[in-house]
């Protein structure tokens, strides 16, 4: 892949900005309150979240990220210093939150999902759409690199660790044993692991199939959010204030600093893909922390707020993000 080419973009004003991006965001806000309103209006049941949580997690999303690697190239992550500034600032704001809350005492399983709540940019409902407005086409490719490095890379590490913590067993090659096993049999690890050797054999989906995941896969957000909002209907769930705030604070802020440090000062990236790195960066915490939550049976209550006041604040900070890179 030839090397990306550094052009100059100059930002529209902030109102027109503020006005597309709250256009973006706001169909968030739409599917979240369609499943708070069919929980609280009892017209949808009380296993109703889980249920179509687990249409996503075995179905929907599976179809989504195979269909993402068998259409990525593999010389279009030849970017390694673009994957190295936006990796390693997910990375580390995980790391520091897996590590904090396990000295917190925290459960491994829970601490994985936290570390996803600080780290998880909504990338592919938001994080597209979004670059497009702002940068052109040109941000597409930085756009789907960030997507699978989230969506895939993260989302396997955190499973890993997820699976990790939840063995019981003694001994450490009986508990490697079981995860192995656990991890052969995830939907979520399989179909991104085959959409890419499908892309890397040179072949192609057959026009059908193309057709069944595009179906599939285009559910996956609109279902989780939808499940979100049930979830949030729901009585009797307890909300971490003190937590929540610092997950979202070190989405919104602390990860896109981390990450502008890097892509403009350590590894000296092309203006576009510096800008696209921040801003994707920057962008609120995605649904894949709470579909773990969900799968798994874990505490939902600090993930569900998470995504939701993030998503909220986000059409400040990311606004305000935009504009300092003008």
């Amino acid at each position: 892949m030839p090397s990306p080419v550094s052009l100059p973009h100059a930002f529209a004003p902030l109102p027109s900005l503020l006005t597309p991006l709250a256009t973006i965001i706001l169909p968030v806000f739409g599917l979240i309150f369609a499943g708070y309103a069919c929980r609280k209006l009892n017209r949808l049941g009380p296993s109703a979240a889980s249920e179509l949580n687990r249409f996503v997690v075995y179905l929907a999303l599976p179809a989504l990220l195979f269909d993402i690697m068998a259409k990525t190239p593999w010389s279009m992550l030849d970017q390694p210093a673009f994957i190295a500034a936006f990796g390693i600032g997910s990375a580390a704001i995980f790391l520091l939150t897996l590590i904090v809350r396990l000295m917190q005492s925290r459960h491994l399983a829970d601490a994985s999902i936290d570390g996803l709540n600080a780290a998880y940019p909504n990338t592919g409902f938001v994080g597209l759409p979004l670059c497009m407005l702002a940068f052109g086409k040109e941000s597409l490719a930085p756009a789907v690199i960030a997507t699978i490095i989230t969506v895939c890379v993260m989302f396997a590490v955190a499973i890993v660790l997820i699976e990790l913590g939840l063995q019981t067993e003694k001994h450490i090659v009986a508990t490697l044993g079981h995860v192995a096993k656990s991890l052969v049999k995830n939907p979520l690890l399989i179909a991104p692991v085959a959409g890419a050797l499908l892309s890397g054999s040179g072949a192609h989906v057959p026009e059908g199939a193309e057709a069944l995941l595009k179906l599939l896969g285009g559910a996956a957000s609109p279902c989780a959010l939808v499940a979100l909002g049930l979830f949030l209907g729901a009585k009797g769930e307890a909300r971490a204030v003190g937590t929540t705030s610092a997950l979202v604070t070190l989405k919104l802020v602390a990860q896109p600093l981390l990450t502008w440090w890097l892509a403009f000062h350590v590894f000296s990236l092309p203006p576009l893909w510096a800008k696209t790195a921040v801003i994707l960066s920057a962008l609120p915490t995605g649904t894949g922390p709470f579909m773990l939550a969900e799968f798994y049976r874990r505490e939902g209550g600090v993930t569900s707020s998470a995504i939701l006041f993030s998503t909220v604040i986000s059409l400040v900070t990311v606004t305000l993000c935009l504009t300092s890179l003008r």
